[in-house]
């Protein structure tokens, strides 16, 4: 199935590639359900919380420097604008680049624009971006309110772009569209690749696409020991560079949940290959991530040295972690493949993974190449993952897990479902920063802070011993897939 970049809207993630919320099981069936066409989605029963695809798009569209990006939703919908400002600050200082305030800005829809329509409203806002940051790119994000109301941004967008000769983008990422929250990240990229990028002028030989969210930058020193120079997308790039990521040799994700629909855009209208591989995590996926990148943009020689270089010199240290670290069990929750990548780590340290509760699930990418996908390269390397649970952010379904696996430890990717490790005594390392683990040397960093974890409990034991938990023992003690429903196609 190609992408379909002509479309205004983005195909959900429901229907673009069968993705699923509700699972329990154990790994290697879900990897088999996917791969023979029998994988049904396990309705909850309720939810008790849920990602947003608005909040998605906008974590990526927020960070791009000389773009402007108008929420077009009642206030409450820009709760989010805060968070990324403040990331966009610490990240800008990080990368040494000028401090300065995202430009954000929301129409506040009322309750009579939901009555009479808020395009009217949506027209100022664009005005009053256009002359107040003097932007080279507006970005418009939808909200439940505006989907409602039926406001037509696409048109308004397009008179816009007519009227001040610059993009303006409509990004169709309602919050109601798509219970995959991942499927913002699609409808930013969407409106990248549909309204931003432009065909290549001149390849550049030695230009990587990183498609990542923030984080450190660990990419510039890596490449540069191969002979590549990474291009991050989308976080702090202009909009000039975006609209040269055509020109690249290659294109690499941090994470395929992030950046599948634009590796695979990228592909598809340029001609830009992606490294289809499973993630760079742990030894066997950073080996094969790195020979298939080299493969791709012939620095075959150079990647054969920098990976025995780095074999060589982590070895002894990861020897080390491995007998202080052996006999742990460990449970985890993370978006999907980035959730798959943390095991393979763990895996790699000798920790035992007694369980994980993964947000969603993909059972395909969007190039529809099985080599990348980034669960059937755990189970195949690694074993089988006995109590895998799929549940979007339902925190009900993850401390049940908790309380009947009781875990030594417990490694969390979103503040908000870290705090029940907490609770329940479980030291828990919280890990937001992506590229921490990627790689030879994140190895080392995910053993030494696991350890740093379990050798200062009494952070935690304090925690659980002040804290009355919402849930009843009766609650607490069901099994995980006690509010899923029985599929009865399966």
């Amino acid at each position: 199935m190609r992408v379909n970049i002509k479309s205004p809207e983005v195909e959900i993630r429901e229907r673009r590639l069968g993705s699923i919320t509700g699972f329990y099981g154990s790994a290697s069936e879900l990897c088999n359900k996917s791969k023979s066409g029998k994988l049904c989605d396990r309705m909850h029963s309720f939810s008790q919380c849920l990602g947003c695809s608005s909040g998605n798009a906008l974590c990526q569209l927020a960070l791009i420097q000389d773009a402007v990006v108008i929420n077009h939703a009642p206030l409450g919908c820009s709760a989010d604008f805060s968070d990324f400002n403040f990331i966009n600050t610490v990240e800008r200082q990080a990368r040494n680049i000028p401090v300065a305030n995202a430009n954000l800005l929301s129409t506040n829809l009322n309750e009579e624009d939901t009555i009479y329509g808020g395009g009217q409203k949506l027209e100022s806002t664009i005005e009053e971006a256009y002359y107040r940051f003097k932007p080279n790119a507006i970005f418009i994000t939808t909200s439940c309110a505006s989907g409602i109301i039926g406001d037509d941004v696409d048109t308004i967008a397009q008179e816009a772009e007519n009227k001040f000769n610059i993009p303006v983008v409509y990004v169709s990422c309602e919050g109601f569209r798509s219970k995959i929250w991942t499927t913002g990240f699609d409808a930013a990229y969407h409106a990248i690749i549909r309204k931003i990028v432009k065909p290549p002028i001149k390849k550049m030989k030695d230009m990587v696409n990183v498609i990542n969210f923030w984080g450190t930058d660990i990419f510039t020193d890596l490449f540069g020991r191969i002979g590549l120079t990474p291009n991050y997308i989308v976080p702090f790039s202009t909009i000039d560079q975006l609209q040269k990521i055509s020109e690249a040799a290659a294109t690499v994700q941090i994470c395929p949940t992030l950046g599948t629909y634009l590796a695979a855009s990228l592909e598809q209208e340029y001609g830009v290959p992606e490294v289809k591989t499973p993630p760079a995590y742990g030894i066997e996926g950073t080996d094969a991530w790195f020979r298939e990148l080299g493969r791709i943009t012939g620095k075959e020689k150079e990647v054969e040295e920098l990976i025995k270089s780095e074999k060589e010199r982590i070895y002894p240290e990861l020897e080390r972690l491995r007998e202080k670290l052996k006999g742990k069990r460990v449970y985890i929750t993370a978006g999907a493949a980035h959730g798959h990548s943390i095991m393979y780590i763990l895996r790699d340290l000798g920790v035992e993974i007694v369980g994980a509760s993964i947000f969603h699930h993909d059972p395909c990418y969007d190039n529809r190449d099985d080599k990348g996908k980034s669960l059937d390269h755990l189970v195949k390397t690694y074993g089988d993952i006995k109590h895998f649970n799929v549940c979007n952010k339902q925190s009900y379904e993850l401390i049940n897990s908790l309380n009947r696996l009781k875990p030594d430890i417990f490694v969390a990717r979103h503040g908000g479902m870290a705090i029940w490790g907490a609770k329940l005594g479980i030291p828990t390392f919280l890990m937001d920063n992506e590229q921490f683990g990627l790689g030879y040397q994140g190895l080392l960093n995910y053993g030494n802070k696991v350890l740093d974890v379990l050798e200062t409990p009494e952070f935690i034991k304090n925690i659980a011993a002040h804290t009355k938990l919402a849930y009843t023992d009766w609650w607490i003690n069901q099994k995980p897939d006690t509010f899923l429903e029985v599929n009865k196609h399966e």
